[in-house]
């Protein structure tokens, strides 16, 4: 399979998350930056995800969407980076543990307080997440540990998880908890995340003088 990588994205979106991962393999891409109402729901993009949605990469004939799936996809194809233990390493399955948890639990979990929708206390054993306060003293009791995810590992479920709880943090659908902010300054601080951050933000629309 040839390693030509085609990475479809937006600035303002979830690929941020996606961006900041190729820049901690640091494979050489290509970006496509889409936009929401129109190139986005083209047909030629459709025909890559029917969701029209973003993130998406393209690597040689391979199509992967999903955030979640984009960054574990990445760790596995370029191993070389050390961002996802080895099957067989006893960490591998923490590292499953937290990205499912991240896509699971955690994104529903936010979603379901940005729509303002409120599990009764009685339905939450129906429901994945039982309660954002019960996602989020798992996260807390996850990065308590640290100093990554993994221990002493930093991996592909620092950058997918530890980018929800920055998110959540910043626009406030998870709570500020102490032991998040020294997580995030870590990880935020990684030349990759910097890098990443940087060409996002040089590619935001310009505000009007």
């Amino acid at each position: 399979m040839t390693n030509a990588l085609t990475f479809y994205t937006n600035p303002m979106s979830r690929g941020r998350i996606a961006r900041w991962m190729l820049e901690e393999v640091g494979c050489s891409y290509e970006t496509v930056v889409l936009d929401y109402r129109t190139s986005m729901k083209a047909a030629d993009y459709l025909a890559i995800n029917p969701m029209g949605k973003v993130p998406a990469l393209r690597h040689g004939d391979v199509v992967i969407t999903e955030c979640a799936a984009v960054c574990a996809y990445l760790a596995d194809a370029f191993p070389e980076s050390g961002l996802a233990p080895a099957l067989g390493d006893p960490l591998r399955g923490a590292y499953y543990r937290w990205m499912f948890f991240a896509a699971g639990p955690v994104e529903s979990a936010v979603s379901a307080k940005s729509m303002g929708w409120e599990v009764p206390t009685e339905k939450r054993g129906s429901i994945g997440f039982g309660s954002l306060t019960e996602v989020v003293d798992t996260l807390e009791q996850a990065v308590k540990a640290g100093p990554y995810l993994l221990g002493e590992t930093f991996s592909a479920a620092d950058v997918y998880l530890g980018s929800q709880i920055g998110w959540g943090t910043q626009f406030k659908t998870i709570e500020a908890r102490p032991s998040f902010k020294p997580y995030l300054e870590r990880i935020m601080s990684r030349p990759a995340a910097v890098r990443a951050r940087a060409i996002d933000d040089a590619l935001l629309p310009k505000k009007p003088a």
